[in-house]
């Protein structure tokens, strides 16, 4: 039997007023979607949200948000409560062959907002931020954990990285956070 667990289930959010808030994101059902490109359509349907066609591009629509993070590879994120419901309607569309695995409990979800959110991401991710569009997801390195990257807006992310990482993660936007603090 598989246990649920958090490996950040303790840990404290990090705030500086008025300049960056990093917390954990709401729990929520994560999907890998693998299909041809034919069947964007019916999966955008079953999911109940459009998947987007271009890579790195990310669509949003009554709480599911779908991420396009590969030539035949989405991303897709939905309230916890609605996972069986999701399986359900990809069972029973017609999108043709695809694959469609709950990875729920392997990520985690971490928001940063604030004026120093970019800068902090950019102490130990080697993306240029500043360049890259609002409203795309990108895999990336932090430091050395793998982890998908969303950026809603310059003040604010969306970091989807592995429970095995999560905690080397949160050290490191600590330590950064100190140093926004001391404005360092």
């Amino acid at each position: 039997m598989i246990q649920e667990r958090n490996s950040l289930h303790d840990a404290k959010p990090i705030g500086i007023p008025g300049r960056l808030s990093v917390l954990l994101a709401p729990e929520a059902a994560r999907f890998s979607l693998r299909l041809r490109q034919a069947g964007i359509d019916a999966a955008g349907a079953a999911f109940g949200c459009p998947l987007p066609a271009d890579i790195g591009g990310v669509s949003s629509s009554g709480g599911l948000t779908a991420m396009c993070i590969g030539p035949d590879e989405w991303t897709l994120l939905a309230p916890l409560s609605e996972a069986e419901t999701i399986e359900a309607g990809f069972a029973a569309a017609a999108i043709g062959p695809h694959s469609l695995v709950d990875v729920s409990h392997r990520e985690l979800g971490i928001e940063l907002r604030g004026s120093a959110a970019t800068s902090t991401l950019s102490a130990f991710c080697a993306l240029d931020l500043a360049t890259m569009p609002d409203g795309s997801a990108t895999r990336t390195i932090l430091d050395k954990a793998q982890g998908l990257l969303v950026k809603h807006s310059a003040e604010h992310y969306r970091i989807e990285v592995w429970q095995s990482f999560a905690g080397h993660l949160w050290t490191l936007l600590a330590a950064v956070g100190r140093e926004v603090a001391l404005d360092l």
